[in-house]
């Protein structure tokens, strides 16, 4: 369990860094500005719940936690979704960080399904 706890925190945090990276390289004008910062306080938010999630006090809290990073990669997905969409960036760039948003989404719903499972 520990390999798959350092794995989903080095993925998320790698993942934070493509986001900076991309925000970074978007365009100026207002709608990408609104844009990139909900996408950066997203897409960056996945990483830290997960962290917070190792602290936890309480099996309660680290689902908890988890179920905070699920909803921000959901929230990612969709920001991602309107770039590409909108003509801001293209997906050649997009979809590779769609599927990683996927990716973390489905290892994070499996761990709090298999959570809520033990709690009953």
């Amino acid at each position: 369990m520990k390999n798959s706890k350092l794995d989903i925190q080095q993925r998320s945090y790698s993942f934070a860094l493509r986001i900076i990276n991309l925000v970074d390289a978007l365009p100026h004008d207002p709608a990408s500005r609104v844009i990139s910062a909900q996408l950066l306080r997203s897409a960056t938010s996945i990483g830290a719940n997960i962290v917070e999630a190792q602290a936890a006090s309480s099996k309660r809290d680290f689902t908890n936690f988890l179920n905070h990073a699920l909803k921000s990669a959901n929230e990612t997905s969709f920001w991602l979704g309107l770039l590409r969409d909108s003509g801001r960036k293209d997906g050649q760039v997009i979809n590779p960080l769609l599927e990683d948003t996927k990716q973390l989404s489905n290892i994070l719903a499996s761990s709090i399904v298999t959570l809520k499972k033990e709690q009953r």
